[in-house]
């Protein structure tokens, strides 16, 4: 009996430990069912992030490439413009590049006589020139800007400097586009009285630099746009 007993006592002990094996086994196995889930889950949410760096990479890929392309551009334009108005002094024009985009400004020496907004002859063969450029570029956009000095003006055709910058704008869009063929889509005329200065308007020199027609001259961004949106 005493065995018995002791052995009965022994098989309650392993059914009860063998219960507890089995609950540990259980519990183990959820465990590791629950890990692989969340290692699937993460497994597809670095995928997916994967994918998106990829996308992104490509993208920036392809936006560096239009900037080089639009940089390459502008550098070709420039050189072009300034090859076309070589023949004109520093005083009468200038040529700059400034953030993407070319700037020709021309005085009103060489482009109007004083008060007037009618381009003179020699103002002519400039914008020749530089439409002959133009039209080659259809893919550029075209602002002309009108700028004065500080003294005021106020005659029978123009009211005032705001008056006189706008309307010398839209003469030389008329020459560039009616007598030149630059086309009407490209270019917008605009005046800028005299609140853009380029020099101090207290001195002669000042005021000359600040009476000038600048001509911007803006490859269009479309492509990049396109990416970026």
């Amino acid at each position: 009996r005493d065995e018995n007993d002791q052995l009965s006592a022994r098989l309650t002990q392993l059914m009860r430990d063998t219960a507890d094996m089995r609950r540990n086994i259980r519990s183990y196995r959820e465990m590791l069912n629950t890990n692989l889930g969340e290692q699937d889950k993460l497994n597809e949410l670095l995928t997916k992030k994967m994918q998106e760096l990829d996308d992104r990479e490509r993208t920036i890929n392809q936006l560096q490439d239009l900037i080089n392309a639009q940089n390459e551009k502008v550098q070709n334009i420039l050189k072009s413009v300034k090859d076309a108005l070589m023949g004109f002094s520093s005083d009468e024009l200038s040529v700059r590049e400034e953030n993407g985009k070319i700037y020709v400004a021309m005085s009103d020496k060489l482009l109007f006589q004083s008060g007037s907004a009618t381009v003179d002859k020699r103002g002519k063969e400039a914008l020749a020139k530089l439409a002959e450029v133009l039209n080659k570029q259809k893919d550029v956009d075209v602002n002309i800007e009108g700028h004065t000095d500080t003294k005021p003006i106020h005659t029978a055709r123009f009211a005032d400097n705001w008056d006189l910058s706008v309307i010398r704008a839209t003469s030389v869009v008329r020459i560039l586009t009616k007598e030149y063929g630059v086309s009407p889509m490209q270019i917008v005329p605009s005046g800028r009285g005299e609140y853009l200065p380029v020099a101090d308007n207290e001195t002669t020199e000042g005021r000359s630099k600040n009476r000038r027609t600048e001509i911007i001259i803006a490859p269009k961004l479309d492509e990049l746009l396109k990416i970026l949106n």
